[in-house]
C-alpha cells in the first residue's frame, strides 16, 4: 500500500467518526435516542482495549503464555463489583457534580492540593502511553508503507485528532455534560478494534492453520506450543495483574471519564455484563494469531503478528481492516484520556485562576480546555518524537496501571474510612509516586538504555523475573503505610469530617446557620463580581430550576438551599474547592439565623425516602415510618411548632379542618398563616392558658374548637410545642338538640301527669252528674245536670 493510500484511510476513517459525531449531535431523534442507549454507553467503555490489546497481547502471550488474559480477568472481577463500588461512586459525583477522579479526592479531602497532585501525576503518567498508542499507529503505516511514510503520518494522524477531539470533546461549558456525539465515536471504534481483530483472528484460523481439526494436528505434532501457552502462567501469581487491572478498568482517566463523567447509571449496569463479554470477545484471536505467526516464521516482535498477518494474507479488504482496527486501538485512547486530562487540569490547576478574572466565564472555560486538549496531544506527540522503538506496549501499560493504582488508598477513605485526611493522602501519594518512579520507572528507563544500568536495581535483588508483581506491592505498600501515619497524625478537620459524612451518606449535610443573602436578586448580585453578570444569573437560575423553586421570594431554607446547590454546579465548572471559596467569600452564612426544625424534617424526610436501607437501619425506619403514619392519621388535629416557631408537623385531620394543606403550611410561623388560624393558634402556642373552646366566625358560619397545647423540652428540641384542635362546632349543635328534645319531653311528662290526675275526677263527677239527670224528673234539674256534663267534657 501507498503512503497517499493510507493517508487517504486514516482521513476516511476519522472523517467516518466526524460525521457520525455530527449526526449524532445534530439531530433530537431516534439516532440520539440510539447514541443514549445503555449498550453504547458499555461499548464506549471498550476505550480501556488500546493497542495494548490490539498489538501487545499476542507479545505477551508469547512471553508470559495465558498470563496475557490476567489484565481482562480483573477487569471482569471489577464490572462484577459495579453496584457496589462503581454505581456508589457514580451516584456521589452525578450529585456532587465532581467531573473526574481528582475532583472527588479533591472534594472528600477538602484539598485543591491533594487535586493537583493527583492531575499531575496522571498526566505525566499518561503521556508516554498517549504516545506509544500513536507509535502503534504509525507502526501500522510503516508495515504496510515503508518507513518513509512514519513523519508524515504521525503529524497527519496527530492533527485529525487534534481537531475531532478539539470539536466533538469539548463542546459544552461543563465537563459532566454528555457529548453524545463523542461517545458514539468511541462506541464505533470499540466496535471497529473488535471485528478487526475476529477478522484477523478468522483468517489465522483458517486461512493459515486450516481450521480447527487441522489446528489440533498442528499442536499435537508441537506440543511445545501449548506448553509454552500454559507453563509461564502456572509459574508466576496472577494477583499483580488482577489487582491493576480491577483498579485500571475505572481510574484510568479515560475510563472515568467514559463511565462516570459521559456516562449513566443504565451504562453501568449494562457494563456489569457487557464490558466482560466485549473483552472476552476481543481475546479469542490472541492463540490463533500467535500459532499462526509461529506457523509463518514471521519476523520481528510477537506483538506486530497482526499487521504481519494481514500483509502476508495479500488481502487489501484485510489490511484496510486491520488499519482500520490498529487506528481506532490508539486514536480512542488518545482522543478520550485527552478529554478527560484536560477536564482534570482545567478544574484542578488553571481553571480556579480563571474564575475570578471576570467577563464570560463560559467562554474562558471552553477555550481553556479546547487549549489543553490541543496542548495534551502535541505534547504526547513530542514524547513520541524521542520515544525508545524497543519499549513493550505492555510494559507501557502496566506503569500506567501502577500509577492509577496509586488513588486506591484515596478512594478507601471515600467509601469506608471517615478517618483519613488531605495530610495522610498527600503523604501516601508521594510515597507511592516515589516507589512508582524507583520501579517500575527506573528499570524501564534503564532497559531501554535512557538511564545507566544500575538503576535496574530490580535485577539485583532478585525481583526482576516478575517485576510487576513486586511493583505493584512495593508502590501500593509505600502508598497505604503512608496514608495510614499521615492520617494518624492529626484529626481531621470539620470540612474533612463534613465532606467524609457526605460521601458516606450520597447526602448533604444539614447547615446549621443560614445563608445571609435574602432574595435571588442578592445572590446574583454577590456572585457577579466574580462570575459575571450573566453567568451568575444563569448559574443562579439554573440551580433555582433543578431544586423547583420559582421567584424572588424565597424562604431562609430554600436560600440555604439554592447556595448548597450553587456550590456543587460550580464544582463542575472550577473544581469544588474553588467553587467552595467562592460561595463561602460571596456567600456567607449568618450564624445568628438558625436552620429551622421544619427544614431540618424535610431534608431527613427527603435523604431516608432516597436511601435504600437494609438490617436494623429499614426495621427502625419502618417503625418510624408507623408512628408517623399514626400521628398523621390521627382523627385529632395535631400542629407540632419548631423552636422558632414554625410548623414541622400538620395533619391530615388538620389539614380538613382548616381547609389548609400540609404543603401549605409547612415551615411557615404562625403569624404567616391566613385568619382565623394565625391568631386562634398563635394565641394557644404563645399562651399556656389558652386552652379551652373558643368560637370563631368562618365563612359566616360560627364554628367552636377546642385546643390544647404540650410543652416539648427534650435532649433534642428545646422549646417547641404541639397543639391538639378539634372541631366542636356540629357536637355542640348536637349537644343543643338534645337538650331542647329533654325538655320537650319533660314538658310532656308534667302534661300527661296533670291530664292523668285532673280526669280520674272529673270522669266520676261525669258520670254522677249523668246518673242524676237520668233518675231526675225536674226538667230544670235535668238541664242544670245537662250544662254541668257539657262543661265537664269540656275540662
Amino acid at each position: 500500500m501507498s503512503t497517499a493510500w493510507l493517508l487517504g484511510l486514516t482521513a476516511a476513517y476519522l472523517g467516518g467518526l466526524f460525521a457520525l459525531a455530527s449526526a449524532v449531535e445534530r439531530t433530537h431523534g431516534k439516532l440520539r435516542e440510539a447514541a443514549r442507549h445503555p449498550f453504547v454507553h458499555a461499548l464506549a467503555l471498550g476505550v480501556y482495549a488500546t493497542s495494548w490489546t490490539f498489538f501487545g497481547s499476542v507479545g505477551v502471550a508469547a512471553s508470559e503464555g495465558l498470563r496475557f488474559v490476567a489484565i481482562y480477568v480483573g477487569a471482569t472481577i471489577s464490572c462484577a463489583l459495579i453496584p457496589l463500588i462503581w454505581a456508589p461512586l457514580a451516584g456521589l459525583c452525578r450529585e456532587r457534580r465532581l467531573a473526574s477522579l481528582s475532583d472527588l479526592l479533591a472534594y472528600r479531602y477538602q484539598s485543591r492540593a491533594v487535586g493537583v497532585l493527583v492531575t499531575l501525576f496522571f498526566l505525566a503518567g499518561s503521556l508516554p502511553y498517549q504516545a506509544l498508542q500513536l507509535r502503534a499507529a504509525v507502526e501500522v503505516v510503516v508495515s504496510f508503507a515503508g518507513a518513509g511514510a512514519r513523519g508524515p503520518v504521525a503529524l497527519v494522524i496527530t492533527g485529525l485528532l487534534v481537531l475531532f477531539a478539539f470539536v466533538y470533546g469539548v463542546r459544552h461549558i461543563s465537563p459532566l455534560e454528555r457529548h453524545d456525539g463523542f461517545i458514539a465515536a468511541v462506541a464505533l471504534e470499540s466496535f471497529v478494534k473488535l471485528a478487526a481483530l475476529l477478522a484477523v483472528g478468522a483468517y489465522a484460523l483458517w486461512g493459515v492453520l486450516g481450521g480447527p481439526t487441522a489446528l489440533a494436528s498442528w499442536l499435537s505434532a508441537r506440543p511445545e506450543a501449548m506448553r509454552a501457552l500454559v507453563a509461564p502462567a502456572r509459574e508466576h501469581t496472577w494477583l499483580a495483574h488482577l489487582l491493576l487491572s480491577a483498579a485500571a478498568i475505572f481510574l484510568l482517566p479515560r475510563q472515568w471519564h467514559v463511565g462516570f463523567t459521559e456516562g449513566s447509571a443504565a451504562g453501568l449496569r449494562t457494563a456489569s455484563w457487557a464490558l466482560p463479554a466485549y473483552l472476552l470477545l476481543l481475546n479469542l484471536s490472541v492463540p490463533a494469531v500467535l500459532w499462526a505467526g509461529q506457523k509463518l516464521t514471521l519476523t520481528g516482535s510477537p506483538e506486530f503478528y497482526v499487521l504481519g498477518l494481514a500483509s502476508a494474507s495479500g488481502s487489501r479488504l484485510l489490511s484496510a481492516v486491520v488499519f482500520a482496527g490498529a487506528l481506532s486501538a490508539s486514536s480512542a485512547m488518545i482522543v478520550v484520556t485527552t478529554v478527560a486530562l484536560a477536564g482534570m487540569l482545567q478544574t484542578q490547576l488553571i481553571g480556579p485562576g480563571s474564575a475570578v478574572l471576570g467577563g464570560d466565564l463560559y467562554a474562558r472555560l471552553l477555550w481553556l480546555r479546547r487549549a489543553l486538549v490541543i496542548g495534551i496531544i502535541l505534547a504526547g506527540h513530542a514524547v513520541y518524537a524521542g520515544l525508545a522503538d524497543s519499549t513493550r506496549l505492555a510494559d507501557l501499560g502496566l506503569t500506567s496501571f501502577v500509577a492509577v493504582a496509586q488513588a486506591l488508598p484515596g478512594l478507601v477513605g471515600v467509601m469506608l474510612w471517615s478517618r483519613a485526611t488531605a495530610r495522610g493522602v498527600l503523604c501516601g501519594l508521594i510515597a507511592g509516586i516515589a516507589a512508582w518512579l524507583a520501579t517500575p520507572v527506573a528499570p524501564l528507563l534503564a532497559e531501554a538504555g535512557v538511564l545507566c544500568e544500575r538503576w535496574d536495581w530490580l535485577r539485583a535483588i532478585g525481583a526482576h523475573d516478575d517485576p510487576w508483581s513486586f511493583s505493584t506491592m512495593f508502590t501500593l505498600g509505600c502508598n497505604g503505610l503512608g496514608f495510614v501515619i499521615g492520617s494518624m497524625l492529626r484529626e481531621p478537620t470539620r470540612q474533612e469530617r463534613n465532606a467524609a459524612a457526605v460521601c458516606r451518606q450520597r447526602a448533604e449535610l444539614i447547615p446549621e446557620s443560614l445563608s445571609s443573602a435574602s432574595s435571588v436578586e442578592d445572590f446574583v448580585a454577590r456572585l457577579s463580581p466574580v462570575l459575571g453578570e450573566h453567568a451568575a444569573e444563569r448559574e443562579v437560575h439554573t440551580a433555582l430550576a433543578q431544586l423547583g423553586a420559582a421567584g424572588d421570594a424565597l424562604r431562609p431554607e430554600q436560600l440555604t438551599a439554592l447556595r448548597a446547590r450553587l456550590e456543587a454546579n460550580l464544582s463542575a465548572l472550577v473544581g469544588p474547592i474553588t467553587a467552595r471559596m467562592i460561595v463561602d467569600e460571596r456567600l456567607a452564612v449568618d450564624d445568628s439565623l438558625r436552620t429551622l426544625l421544619s427544614s431540618q424534617l424535610r431534608y431527613v424526610e427527603e435523604q431516608l425516602s432516597a436511601l435504600r436501607l437494609t438490617g436494623p437501619a429499614r426495621a427502625l425506619e419502618q417503625a418510624r415510618q408507623f408512628l408517623r403514619d399514626v400521628l398523621g392519621e390521627l382523627p385529632l388535629g395535631v400542629c407540632a411548632l419548631g423552636p422558632e416557631g414554625d410548623v414541622a408537623l400538620w395533619n391530615r385531620a388538620m389539614a380538613e379542618i382548616t381547609g389548609l394543606s400540609a404543603a401549605e403550611t409547612f415551615g411557615r410561623p404562625l403569624r404567616e398563616l391566613p385568619a382565623p388560624w394565625a391568631e386562634l393558634l398563635g394565641e394557644a402556642a404563645s399562651r399556656p392558658d389558652a386552652h379551652g373552646e373558643h368560637e370563631r366566625l368562618i365563612a359566616g358560619r360560627p364554628r367552636r374548637f377546642a385546643l390544647q397545647r404540650a410543652a416539648v423540652d427534650s435532649s433534642s428540641v428545646q422549646g417547641g410545642s404541639v397543639l391538639l384542635l378539634q372541631d366542636r362546632t356540629e357536637a355542640r349543635e348536637l349537644e343543643q338538640k338534645l337538650a331542647h328534645r329533654d325538655r320537650l319531653a319533660s314538658i310532656g311528662q308534667l302534661a300527661a301527669g296533670v291530664a292523668h290526675e285532673v280526669g280520674n275526677p272529673l270522669t266520676g263527677i261525669t258520670s254522677l252528674a249523668q246518673n242524676l239527670r237520668a233518675e231526675s224528673t225536674d226538667e230544670d234539674v235535668r238541664e242544670r245536670l245537662s250544662l254541668l256534663i257539657a262543661q265537664t267534657q269540656r275540662i
